[in-house]
């Protein structure tokens, strides 16, 4: 892998391919509190934030970024084996120094890790309350003031999770044909496995956002696992929007606690995002799916709808193209979600997927992190009624991987190895 003399850093090269067995189930009932207002223009992470150290922005840079899909574009990142999480000692240092600055500064708290069994929802372990301050755990509807879970009133904010996937295709076409945009939530192994369905999804100007690596339940992780999930996907997407520094994350499943959605935060500045309304399309037929849109979009509008929708399948995005002419016939603005928060910038450093202003100062991935961290005011959450959601049923895409020299974060290398990348796609939809 080739990179501009502007980069001056040393990166941990790691042969990469996925091949994701997929298919993302959500079953999370949720009623929901109001959220009256959302964040202000200025929320989200000013320029000393150690992000701004941990990629390289661009256009304007000098970078040039190996063509999306290409042999050159997979190096540099990690693939698992079924069932398993991308190795913590491969993390680069840069990130794993920012982690460990955030939590000496008291950043990130120290709440225990959830265990779940296929299926089930995390569990803490006894004595701790996840609906409690200290821990506001989005699986059991605790709201973070500092979470996304509803659109402004009368707007439908539009997002796809656990793209890119084959059925993107017909999704971003038809949003073409209507002149609108989504937000797609994206998995890093998807990325890997359908680049030329992820570049149709940029390249009409869609927002991206991430959605992790594997799409684990992240409130069961070890911070260093939670630091690969997030951060991975994140580069990725930088590599593959020309520099792009993603500014928002949606848990899989919802799942996120304090400890979680500040990793995300103090570590890489990205906002959290959930939902209010789940219409289950990932074990649903069109038509039951435009029973429940039909519902929601028939009736207040107080908040705006901000629907948990999928593109794993041609049912899924079905669903939604019958429900569509609903949206304008009752009144309803359609907008993406990335553009209706955080000032309507959708990266940290550019505006949108088309305009010409990315930042070329910053975020770099390198061997040096800032060390001021901004401070975050403590928000009390308020808890959804209804009890907790039950857990959705899938299983993390899988990938494989190769090596090839590359610098751990404990200063060892790993021999060069070289490898045919190859890839099979085995795609499963509910």
């Amino acid at each position: 892998m080739l990179f501009s003399i502007a980069l001056l850093f040393a990166l941990p090269l790691v042969r990469a391919v996925a091949v994701p067995a997929s298919h993302d189930s959500h079953v999370h009932d949720h009623s929901h509190d109001i959220r009256q207002s959302l964040p202000s223009s200025n929320w989200y992470h000013r320029e000393d934030h150690p992000v701004h150290v941990l990629f390289k922005r661009a256009p304007g840079d000098g970078t040039n970024y190996d063509p999306v899909g290409s042999a050159a574009w997979y190096a540099g990142f990690p693939r698992t084996v079924p069932g398993t999480l991308p190795d913590t000692n491969l993390l680069p240092a840069a990130w794993v120094n920012a982690l460990n600055a955030a939590v000496a500064a008291g950043k990130i708290p120290d709440i225990p890790r959830s265990t779940n069994t296929p299926q089930t929802n995390p569990v803490y372990p006894a004595g701790v309350n996840p609906n409690s301050p200290q821990v506001c755990s989005a699986t059991y509807k605790c709201r973070n003031p500092d979470d996304i879970w509803d659109s402004p009133d009368g707007v439908f904010a539009s997002s796809f999770d656990d793209g890119p996937q084959p059925a993107t295709t017909k999704l971003v076409q038809f949003l073409d044909s209507n002149n609108e945009k989504t937000t797609h939530f994206m998995i890093g192994v998807n990325i890997l496995a359908y680049p030329t369905q992820f570049s149709t999804a940029f390249d009409s100007e869609n927002d991206i956002a991430v959605h992790t690596w594997t799409h684990p339940y992240m409130t069961t992780l070890s911070n260093l696992d939670i630091l690969g999930q997030l951060g991975w996907t994140m580069q990725l997407i930088h590599n593959s929007t020309g520099g792009r520094v993603p500014k928002f994350w949606r848990p899989p499943y919802g799942d996120s606690d304090n400890r979680v959605r500040a990793i995300a935060k103090e570590v890489f500045g990205m906002e959290t995002v959930i939902w209010n309304r789940d219409p289950q399309d990932w074990n649903s037929q069109a038509a039951s799916i435009l029973t429940s849109l039909q519902g929601w979009l028939t009736g207040p509008k107080i908040p705006g709808l901000m629907i948990l929708e999928h593109e794993t399948s041609d049912v899924t995005v079905d669903g939604f193209i019958s429900a569509y002419p609903l949206i304008k016939a009752n009144g309803w603005q359609f907008a993406s979600l990335a553009t209706l928060v955080g000032g309507g910038d959708v990266y940290q450093n550019a505006k949108s997927s088309s305009s010409n202003d990315v930042d070329p100062q910053g975020i770099i991935l390198g061997n040096g992190t800032s060390s001021t961290l901004p401070n975050t005011s403590t928000s009390t959450p308020t808890t959804s009624q209804g009890g907790a959601p039950k857990a959705d049923q899938s299983q993390p895409p899988s990938s494989q991987t190769t090596s090839s020299a590359m610098t751990l974060r404990n200063g060892s290398t790993f021999p060069a190895l070289l490898a045919t990348i190859a890839m099979s796609v085995m795609f499963l939809c509910s």
